[in-house]
């Protein structure tokens, strides 16, 4: 007996994953090499394992029952698969058709009996176990389940907060049991290359610091020592280059790291990096070791890994992309075209142009008449407003290759087709033009670039692969940036301990803003999964850039600076954001879906009501007092 057709999607099992993984093919009993997922525990098989070859042994299988059907079969499911198991319709062993019928779905169960072959014409193809079935002779219900929150099946809709309060369950599911599967496999693989094929040493950091200063906000941990406080660190960066001042030379970890950075979309408060840092290394070297470790980690049913990855600085990044994340997997590149409208007579063209860093900027969306619809291009322009402080104008292609727009009735026929030319418009193409200040005419088209591609796809268009993975490498930041709520001060563009470029080195003393940096970001599908840098080494230096370029009081980092005293060598580094780089693998919405226990978008834990209340007497020995707003004060006395 088979499963209905409605099943077969059902009883599809768990993905494959890469290299020699997983579980056996159709038909053979076990793969070379194959983790063997049934030592040191009772059953004999796992339910995602069974084929032709076990017909006829008698197996035990454990798991949660997945599907019913009206006393006549089950659907048994573990980790790895699904098992279709018979239940018995003879007098005999009426009492184990009973307690499995009866069963709640979700109970778990043990099942022992003898693999079949499934009758002719009736095999699930689409089934990893789909040749086989278990004709059940006893089973035992090990733990019966109550009525669920909600099914545990992946084509089944539900709400966030509801598979955040109810993670256990939501953890059954076969995506999510992939995703920590695949996440597990890569980091091992991780740790292959880099320890054992590189000499890497895998080094635990302290979480229990003290206040890094810039970057972003920490945690504070209070401490028994009355005022005295303790900070997560945002990353192990002061720990590892202390490890390469001790001659530790090759230092590696799966780090966790802490930001407390509030209310912000796919973003965690504790997440996790691949951090790396190498004494005596350059950029490239850092960067030819990056390409190496994800070529071999990567998973084979995604696709070969081809390196060396390109690579643009970050002005390019920002002319061509309007940010230094660019996702090259499409066109639709930002165009200057300040050249063509400078001997136009067109009023704010002329007036953006004279300005210092004027410029005019132009994206073409392709067939945009066809797939956008009036009110699209009108939210782009409004999002261009709202956001960048922006006007843009649209111009349109007409049939007979003609411009649509206020601004060609100002422009000669010349002047239109050199525009035509260099922006490539073609019949049913829209045109979105800005004129403005550099940066925030390329930073707004390059927001329109990104929403116009949505559009696009949302309407029909395939525009970006969905299995496509494109590295780049941004490098050639600039090392300071102006503060956003103060611009005549400075703030590091990556954090203060990165090197200026050797070539800048000598404007650092006298005009800090023109310094390129060796700040490097690795970037994949318009994703940073990765940054990283080459460190000041020189106490001299890394003082003056604490005190005098950021006004930071350099006595927090006594240490470290009294560090680089000591002899300490050249050293660089990065750090790889794990959980965005597996959720763009498995092509998961959200990095919440490759994370066991994640927090809410709000950084809340909604299946133990973290963070909670304490009690006065518990806050005693750290010497603190909670001052509560009113409100909050009746709130708790009812």
């Amino acid at each position: 007996m088979s499963c209905p057709r409605v099943l077969r999607l059902l009883c599809g099992g768990l993905p494959r994953l890469g290299w020699e993984l997983a579980r056996p093919a159709r038909g053979s009993a076990s793969a070379p090499g194959a983790a063997d997922f049934n030592s040191f525990v009772a059953r004999t098989n796992t339910c995602g394992e069974l084929r032709s070859a076990h017909v006829g042994q008698e197996v035990t299988l454990y798991g949660w029952i997945q599907y019913q059907r009206h006393g006549l079969f089950l659907v048994l499911r573990d980790f790895q698969g699904l098992t279709q198991i018979i239940l018995p319709q003879d007098e005999a062993h009426s009492h184990v058709r009973k307690l499995l019928s009866n069963a709640p779905v979700e109970s778990v169960v043990r099942v022992t009996g003898i693999v079949s072959s499934r009758p002719p014409g009736q095999e699930n193809p689409k089934m990893p176990t789909g040749d086989i079935e278990v004709k059940v002779e006893t089973a035992e219900i090990l733990n019966s389940c109550k009525k669920l929150p909600f099914e545990i099946k992946d084509f089944i809709k539900k709400s966030e907060a509801l598979r955040m309060q109810y993670r256990y369950l939501d953890l059954r599911s076969f995506q999510l049991q992939y995703n920590l599967r695949l996440r597990s496999q890569i980091v091992m693989r991780m740790r292959e290359y880099l320890c054992n094929l590189h000499g890497f040493v895998d080094v635990e950091t302290p979480t229990l610091f003290k206040r890094t200063p810039g970057g972003a906000k920490e945690f504070l941990v209070p401490s028994r020592e009355a005022g005295k406080f303790y900070s997560l660190p945002q990353s192990p960066q002061q720990f590892k280059q202390l490890l390469m001042v001790g001659g530790v030379d090759r230092y590696f970890q799966v780090a966790r790291c802490y930001r407390d950075e509030g209310s912000r979309p796919d973003r965690q408060p504790e997440f996790t990096q691949i951090d790396i840092e190498m004494s005596f290394v350059d950029q490239a070297g850092i960067q030819r070791l990056i390409e190496g470790l994800l070529q071999y980690s990567w998973p084979q049913e995604r696709g070969a890994v081809t390196t060396p990855f390109p690579s643009m600085t970050y002005e390019e990044a920002l002319a061509g992309y309007g940010t230094d994340k660019p996702d090259t997997r499409f066109g639709m590149k930002i165009v200057d075209i300040s050249d063509i409208l400078r001997r136009s007579d067109v009023q704010f063209v002329q007036n953006a142009l004279s300005y210092p860093r004027g410029t005019v900027k132009a994206i073409c969306i392709p067939q945009g008449v066809r797939y956008l619809k009036n009110k699209d291009l009108e939210s782009l322009k409004e999002s261009a407003k709202s956001q960048f402080n922006q006007e843009v104008m649209d111009m349109i292609c007409r049939p007979d290759g003609s411009l649509k727009s206020l601004l060609t009735k100002l422009l000669g026929k010349e002047q239109q087709s050199e525009l035509m030319r260099a922006l490539n418009v073609q019949v049913d193409d829209v045109v979105l033009l800005a004129a403005g200040e550099h940066k925030r005419v390329c930073s707004a088209l390059g927001s329109l670039r990104l929403e116009s591609a949505d559009l696009l796809e949302a309407a029909g268009m395939m525009l970006r692969d969905p299995t496509a993975f494109h590295f780049l490498w941004v490098v050639d930041f600039p090392l300071f940036l102006p503060k956003e709520e103060n611009p005549a001060e400075l703030e590091s563009a990556h954090h203060p301990f990165t090197a200026p470029h050797p070539a800048d080195t000598n404007l650092l003393y006298s005009d800090p803003t023109k310094v390129r940096s060796q700040h490097y970001d690795l970037v994949l599908n318009g994703n940073e999964i990765g940054g990283g840098s080459i460190r000041i080494h020189n106490a001299e230096q890394q003082r003056f850039v604490l005190e005098k370029v950021l006004k930071e009081d350099s006595e927090v980092l006594s240490h470290l600076l009294e560090a680089l005293e000591f002899g300490a060598p050249p050293h660089g580094g990065i750090a790889l954001g794990l959980d965005r780089l597996i959720s763009l693998i498995v092509g998961a919405p959200s990095i919440r879906d490759v994370i066991a226990f994640p927090k809410s978008f709000r950084g809340r834990d909604l299946m133990g009501n973290a963070p909670d209340y304490v009690t006065p007497e518990e806050l005693e020995p750290y010497h603190i007092q909670v001052s509560w707003p009113v409100a909050e004060t009746e709130a708790k006395k009812n």
